[in-house]
Order: C-alpha cells, then structure tokens, then sequence
C-alpha cells in the first residue's frame, strides 16, 4: 500500500517537474515554456509562411515597353525613351521581382522545403545572365574593340555569382549590385554616357544566346519519360562539328521531374521578358524585315509556358496522367524553333 502511495506522489510529481508547460516552475522552467510554445506556434503558422512565399515567387508578367508604343496617350510633347533604357529597365524589373523574395539560398524552415519556386528563381536568374552578358559584349558597344562598358560589366559579374550563398556575402547582396549597375547604366543611356546599339547582328546575337538556353532546358525536359535512354541534344542536334557531344543519357531522377519543370518555367518566363523589350528597342529592324507578327507569336507563346499542374506527373506517352515535362518541352521547342526562323529572317 505504502509502494502504491509513493507512485502516486512520485508520478505527478515527476511529471510536474519536467512537463514545460506545467505553472508553478522557476525561471528555467518559464523560459523553456515559452520557448515550446513559441516553437507550436511557429509550426502552426508555417504553412502561412510557406503560401506567402510560394506567391510571391512567381510574379506576372510585364509589358515593358512605353504606353505609346501601344497605342495610347503618352502626353502631349513627351519624347521617346532613350536607346537601350526599355531593355534595361525590363531586367531592372524582372531582378527587383526576383530578388523580393529569393529562396535559393534559404537554409531555414519553411522556406527551405519550397524547392519549386527556387527552381522557378534559378531559371529567372539564368535568363538574367544570358541578356546581361550579351548586354556587356554587343548591345553596349558599337565593335567589339570598344570599350566595354563598366557598369554592364558589373551587372554580369554580380549576376554570375553564387546564387545558394548564404553570407560573407549573400546572394542577394550580390544581385542587388548587379541591379545597381543596371540602374547606372539606364542612367547613362538617358544622359548619354553609355550606349545601346539596336543593330539586326546584335538582335540575332540574343536571340542565338536565347535559343542555346532554351535548347538546354529542352534537353532536361526530354529526359523526363520513365524509359532511360540515349537521346541528342537539342543544343547540337544537326552540328557537323561536334560528333561526340550530340548523345546524351536521358536518366533523369523522379525527384528533379518537377525540379526541371519548374527551372523551364522560371527560364520561359524571362525569355519572354527580355524578348518584350527587345521588340520594342528593335523596332525599326523587326519592321524593316518584315518579322513583327513572328516576334510576337513568340512572345504568345512563351506565355503559354506558364501554366502550373497540382503534380507534375511522369507519365507514359499513352497513360492518362499527363507528362508535364514534355507537353513544357512542346511548348518550348516551338518557340526554339520560331526564334531560329526570326534569325533567318534577320539575317537577309
């Protein structure tokens, strides 16, 4: 009877001094109360958290070009924007969107767990790189013994940096030079310190750099089928001079299906950005070739990348769950397909 009793008072007593959220404990035991119920609330507000930032990932998409370029009233007396400022505000803008929200290099809950989006922002980034490298060698410089311009070159240079650096120093310190260089060249082009050549050779030079990105992703999407096997790389396909690089193994792990879905989203996305504003800068090129209505097929098109499934399936070719992967891969091949026809045209 005596042992029952001594259970009794030793149970509750033993569960009064370690249970956190017991009353009646010192300061430790207050401080480790909060602490758990800072940590519940925390995990109860994380899916909020998560939701939050998922939308703000994948921004909308922007006309970048001048309200009179579209037939509206621009004001009475209004000049039309210097060279080159369109094109450069667009990648202000779409780098300002990007960077409000950067998860790559997130290495805490619940962000860390958003891998979609994060893979959406690399695509983004990726487009970034490509326009503002062809900014730096041919759209700023009349030949290429010029000068090049130091505050393109600094736009590239941040924009190739470490996207998942955490610190010391962070990508988003990074990025955000990069838009500061940006900025600076706008600037210049509206002072005239810096230039912006809209000549036919430079437009076919982003749209070839364009069209070798989107034959990478191409490549990534086509090697989402359940069967493995050897498949040609869309960025070789049909070069005499490069034999042993044509084949590629196409054995893609089901965990990056999505990841790659999503990192062709992200590129589609600002592809159909930097074409917007070069088919204002360009205008009087795409005009003179006749190729207005294919530019903006183009553009329609790349807009029809975005589209978003609930799963991103892996289907067979004849199941009833959709591949993803390869209806993006249609989409995108299309539009590789137009960009080489409008350098074709460029080219006469």
């Amino acid at each position: 009877m005596a042992k029952d009793n001594e259970q009794d008072d030793l149970g509750p007593r033993w569960w009064w001094r370690l249970n956190p959220l017991a009353g009646g404990l010192g300061p430790a035991g207050r401080i480790m109360r909060a602490a758990v119920a800072a940590l519940i609330l925390y995990l109860l507000c994380a899916p909020l958290i998560m939701w939050y930032e998922y939308n703000r990932a994948f921004p909308a998409f922007f006309d970048p070009a001048p309200a009179a370029s579209k037939g509206q009233d621009a004001g009475a007396g209004q000049a039309a924007p210097a060279k080159g400022t369109i094109f450069a505000g667009a990648l202000i803008t779409m780098s300002e969107r990007m960077l409000s929200a950067w998860l790559p290099n997130d290495v805490f809950y619940p962000s860390v767990l958003l891998d979609n989006p994060q893979n959406f922002q690399l695509g983004q980034l990726e487009v970034m790189r490509y326009a503002t490298r062809v900014l730096r060698d041919k759209l700023s410089r009349q030949r290429t013994t010029d000068r090049i311009d130091p505050e393109a070159d600094r736009a590239f240079t941040s924009f190739s940096n470490n996207p998942f650096a955490w610190v010391f120093p962070s990508a988003e310190y990074k990025f955000n030079d990069g838009v500061k260089a940006l900025q600076k060249y706008r600037v210049g082009l509206e002072q005239g310190a810096s230039a912006f050549y809209p000549r036919a050779d430079n437009f076919i030079e982003l749209l070839d750099q364009l069209t070798s990105l989107l034959g990478g992703v191409d490549t990534r999407l086509a090697n989402a089928p359940r069967e493995g096997s050897v498949r040609m790389s869309e960025e070789t396909a049909g070069d005499p001079y490069l034999k042993g690089e044509q084949m590629v193994q196409a054995k893609t792990p089901w965990a990056q299906i999505d990841d790659n879905f999503y990192f062709a989203r992200g590129v589609a996305y600002g592809i159909r950005e930097v074409l917007a504003a070069a088919r204002y800068e360009f205008r009087d090129v795409i005009r003179l070739k006749r190729s207005q209505e294919l530019v903006d097929s183009v553009i329609e098109e790349l807009g029809l990348a975005d589209f978003e499934p609930v799963f991103v399936l892996n289907g067979s070719r004849d199941s009833i769950f959709a591949n993803h992967s390869l209806s993006l891969m249609a989409t995108l091949e299309d539009v590789r397909q137009k960009m080489i026809s409008l350098q074709h045209m460029l080219e006469r």
